[in-house]
């Protein structure tokens, strides 16, 4: 059963998220964009459907943990009665390829650890082919997906499962990097973990030093806007209102949603969030995904849209995961989509005035998009 939905942290590159619980099982990630299909789908079921477990040998270990300050990285600390190390948690900036990298850091004594990897495409039902690469490598493949493994661990494979156990001691270190791709493509290539923990701090601390100052909330604002910052799919600047799909409303209860999605309803509060924050640039972004997504006849503007601006959100359910705490059904896409709201008029209208209160760069697509008429054809609209 996965943990409490409160014992969850986030990682994520601006393009996907993971989600780590507090006994170091990473229970959820889409790889390679927020609304693909989940590698580790143990959130909605048990850990045969997918996820990644580093932990201490010792069931009784004390945990404490922690984001680095301004930043995404996530610290835990473990305490045994031999010794303590601290886990590192990050998915660096996305380049070439998707990452998540964890390090093991012995900082007293020594610690026996433990990984436990299972690799579970589309939503827990496809399980891959696993192959080693001539240096050690582990390749996991199904369909277009495929997952590297580094790390300098003996690996064996148990009852599909990917399972190791390792000692670190003071002042060493141990790195795991899993790398997606698609698998029509090479393999990529090793990602040194140091060189990318280092950047991935400077790109986080960089961005949260444009944080505009607000006394003593400060530190709460900054971290709420990394988070909003987190949700946002930089390829097209869209921000999906949550990272996951089905969560419960209710534990038991069948109101279970998809929340990778992007809602116009939260269009004005979105806007407002990244521009009183400083972030224009994202918010520039964001404005122009808007633009995208419901450029068109205005009568065919929809209540929420993809993160690319997709408008089809077939909503299907997942017969074979249980659900968070058996909440079921468990849902992909959202039906709402078809649902007709009236006050999403108002809220666009708004958020595109609030742009230009908010000094944003003048935009003449806005602006016709904000004087078509509710019936007007396409060529009405000034589209070039």
């Amino acid at each position: 059963m996965a943990c409490k939905i409160e014992d969850y942290a986030l990682l994520g590159d601006c393009e996907t998220a993971a989600l780590v619980a507090r006994d170091g099982s990473i229970d959820w990630l889409c790889w390679p964009r927020f609304d693909s299909g989940a590698c580790f789908a143990a959130l909605l079921g048990r850990p045969e459907h997918g996820r990644w477990l580093i932990a201490p040998s010792d069931a009784s270990a004390r945990r404490t943990r922690r984001y680095r300050d301004d930043t995404l990285i996530l610290e835990t600390d473990i305490e045994t009665t031999d010794g303590a190390v601290t886990v590192i948690d990050f998915m660096p900036p996305r380049g070439k390829a998707s990452d998540v990298i964890r390090m093991v850091i012995g900082r007293r004594g020594q610690v026996a650890m433990r990984t436990e990897l299972i690799i579970r495409f589309d939503y827990g039902s496809l399980v891959p082919w696993v192959t080693r690469l001539e240096d050690g490598t582990l390749c996991a493949i199904a369909g277009p997906d495929m997952v590297v493994l580094r790390t300098p661990v003996s690996l064996r494979g148990e009852d599909l499962t990917t399972v190791g156990e390792f000692t670190v001691a003071a002042g060493q270190t141990v790195p795991f990097v899993l790398t997606y791709v698609a698998s029509h493509l090479p393999p990529p290539r090793p990602v040194d973990a140091a060189a990318a923990l280092a950047d991935t701090e400077a790109f986080w601390r960089v961005w949260a030093s444009r944080c505009a100052e607000t006394g003593e909330w400060s530190e709460a604002v900054r971290r709420s806007l990394i988070t909003l910052k987190a949700l946002t799919y930089s390829p097209t600047g869209g921000i999906v209102a949550a990272t996951t799909t089905s969560l419960p409303e209710q534990v038991g209860g069948k109101r279970n949603w998809d929340y990778r999605l992007c809602w116009l309803r939260d269009a004005t509060f979105t806007l407002l969030a990244l521009m009183n924050g400083g972030y224009y640039k994202e918010a520039q972004a964001w404005r122009a995904w808007l633009h995208r997504a419901v450029a068109g006849v205005p009568a065919q503007v929809q209540i929420m849209y993809g993160i690319a601006g997709e408008r089809r959100l077939t909503e299907w359910e997942v017969p074979w995961l249980p659900g968070y705490e058996n909440s079921k059904p468990v849902r992909i896409g959202n039906a709402a989509f078809e649902q007709l709201q009236l006050d999403i008029y108002g809220e666009v209208m708004d958020a595109l005035h609030q742009g230009r209160s908010g000094k944003l760069a003048a935009s003449e697509t806005g602006w016709a998009l904000q004087r078509a008429p509710h019936r007007s054809s396409r060529n009405d609209l000034g589209q070039a």
